[in-house]
Formats: C-alpha cells, structure tokens, sequence
C-alpha cells in the first residue's frame, strides 16, 4: 500500500471552493486575510492549570464574538508551563463553551498516538460540536526525546515520526471508514464515525473533521502539497523557513477532493497593547519562558515584573537570544500590530493568520485580541 498514494484527496470527501467550506476562512473587517487564534494554554507564575484552562474558554468565547475564524490547541508534554498535554480533553470542554467558533488541534502529534485512538476522539468532538472541529496533525513530539519515548513506549522515537505517511493513511482511513476487503483492520471502525450510518436503522452526518498537516520545516509541507491539504505551518518558531516551505507546499500541490488550489495557514506571535512600552512588558515574558526552555530550564510564565529584572541582568548570548525571538514577535500598539500584520500576510502570501499571543496572565492575553479585532474593524458578534 502506498501510503501517499492511499491518503491523496480524501479528506472528507468535501468539495473544494468557499461556499460551505469546512477548510477556508472569510477576512472580516479590514483584515487582509481570515484570523484566528492559536491558545497554548499558558501558566503563569502564581497560576494553577486550573487558571489556565479557564482563561483558554475566555479567549475561546471573545474570539468567537469578535469574528475570529478558528481557535486551536496544541499538545504538549512535560512542560510546567504548558497546560495543553491533552488537546482532545480541551477541545470538549471549548466546545461546550461556544457556538460557532471553528475548534481544532494545531495539533496532535499523530506518531504519540495510535491512528484509531485519534480517529475515535476527534469522532466524538465532532458528534459534540457537528461541523466545527479540525484535526491539525504533526509528527514531532511536541517535548523532548525522553519524554517522547515515555508516551510511544519505545527507545526509538525518531523511527516512529518517520512512519508519519504511513500513519496519516491509517487515520484517514479509520476516519472514513473504507478500508478494503482483506485488510487487517477492514472490520475495525472508528465510532462515533461513518459505520453508523450503514448499519440497519443508523444514521449519521456525511461531514468529519477536516485533517490539516502542520509542519515548522519542509517535509508536512510537501506531502501536504503532494495530497491536496490544507497546510499550516509554525511562523512563530521556526520563520527562518517559512517562506521555503510555503514555497514547496504550493509547489508540490496537486488539487483534490478537498481543496482544489493551496491553503496555508500561519501561526504568528503577536500581541497589541495601549501602549507600546507596556506590549514590550508582556512580550518579554514569552521571550524569557522561551529562553529557559530552550537552555533547559522549563518553568512557569514569569510575570512582567520577573521578566524586566531579568532583562536587566542578561548576558550577551542570552540578549542576542532575546533579541532574536521579538525579532519575528509583532507587538506593540494596535496600529503597530496591524501593520507588523498586514506586512507578513503580504510578504508570506499566506491565506490565513493564526495569532499566538503570549504573556503571563489572562487579561494581557484577552485585551490583546480584543485590541486587535478593533484594529481591523472585526464585528462585536458573529451576527455583524
């Protein structure tokens, strides 16, 4: 079986174009393209998960009034200062929460689980919220190689990420449910899922979660490209390559069942404040939990206060650090972050912005994407 060959253009059977879409957004307001929100659900110091996941359904239910298009959640392990290990488990409790708001993962980290297991999950966020969920797919870990191990119960996690085509076939076709006659899994189904619908008496809905390929490189990039999918890729840690792998997406791409030209997404770490010294404040927080985790010292968000006396102490490689992370963070006053935003949808071409906002507490956070709607003119409700 061809595992590229097997997966191409069967994302849900859904046609391509913009009416009833379940893939492209709508630009509202004055926004060059569709905006969302990317919510890490973040710890601050201080804070407990509990705060966090609360402050996640606020930023849900102000995006999906102020026009935002979709919100996601990402899985990440063993990181303090990351409460998001569990993106099916938030979906749900998101989708309980709002009404209309596209929610999905950005994303699972398809070789951590087993494709049936993701198949069945995101089955059942769509029977709890028809026709609003998304199923983002990465292939790194999203933590570290120990801890990779630990949840794929094997030595050699890099051989797992490496089966990713094969596993992406696997789920999609658990999630359609046509595996063929004499295939080990053809009387396996993922339930909820379409099987309901064949059996005597069943009914079920003809739609399922529309899978996207997220990539911070080139590789989900071309096989995205090569089966006709929506692609989103990670701008806020990795923009050294995002014009190359845009690049190579739209070069690879071959129309399909589900899209019938590219769609790429970005996710982009912005953050406005009334003033810029005070978005330089909040912005500094994301740039020093960034630094620890990277030089091996996961924590919790420190606060504003923590940050600017760290700052002041820096040495030269932790400054140039710094000064190179706000180098690709679009901060500032309303006008300057939609500036900073119009100027990377033009230069990437990108259909979609994602925006990521990191600070330490929640009203930073909502305030910012409150002053980013207003800055593009984004309706009050999803009535406007």
């Amino acid at each position: 079986m061809d595992p590229v060959k097997d997966a191409e253009a069967r994302n849900g059977g859904q046609p391509g174009g913009r009416s009833g879409d379940p893939v492209r957004g709508t630009a509202r307001g004055t926004a060059p393209v569709p905006l969302s929100v990317l919510d890490l659900a973040t710890v601050g110091a201080g804070r407990t998960a509990t705060d966090a996941l609360r402050t996640s359904v606020e930023i849900a239910r102000l995006a999906e009034s102020r026009g935002y298009h979709r919100l996601w959640v990402a899985e990440h392990h063993s990181m303090p200062g990351v409460a998001s290990s569990s993106p099916a488990v938030i979906l749900a409790h998101l989708a309980a929460h709002t009404a209309s708001i596209r929610l999905g993962s950005g994303g699972v980290m398809l070789p951590n689980h087993a494709p049936l297991v993701i198949a069945e999950q995101f089955g059942t966020l769509e029977a709890l919220a028809p026709g609003r969920v998304d199923l983002g797919l990465g292939r790194a870990p999203g933590t570290d190689g120990a801890t990779a191990a630990a949840l794929r119960r094997t030595d050699r996690p890099h051989e797992a990420a490496d089966e990713f085509p094969r596993q992406l076939a696997e789920l999609i076709r658990f999630l359609d449910d046509d595996f063929p006659d004499g295939h080990p899994y053809a009387r396996i189904h993922a339930v909820p899922g379409p099987v309901q619908g064949r059996v005597p008496g069943g009914a079920q809905a003809a739609n399922r979660p529309p899978v996207w390929l997220l990539g911070s490189s080139g590789f989900s990039a071309q096989l995205a490209g090569s089966l006709g999918l929506p692609f989103a890729f990670a701008h806020h840690f990795s923009a050294a390559n995002t014009l190359p792998a845009l690049e190579l997406y739209r070069s690879s791409f071959r129309p399909s069942e589900v899209l019938d030209e590219p769609y790429a997404l970005i996710g982009v770490s912005a953050l406005a404040a009334d003033e810029e010294r005070e978005a330089h404040r909040q912005v500094m927080t994301g740039a020093l939990s960034m630094l620890r985790l990277r030089t091996g010292r996961p924590g919790l968000v420190p606060t504003p206060e923590e940050a600017e006396e760290y700052e002041r102490g820096m040495g030269e490689l932790e400054r140039d650090f710094v000064r190179g992370w706000l180098a690709n963070v679009v901060y500032g006053t309303p006008g300057q972050v939609r500036d900073g935003l119009d100027a990377l949808a033009g230069r990437t071409g990108a259909d979609e912005l994602m925006i990521t906002s990191q600070s330490h507490g929640a009203r930073a956070r909502l305030r910012s994407y409150g002053l980013i709607a207003d800055a593009y003119g984004l309706p009050s409700d999803t009535s406007s």
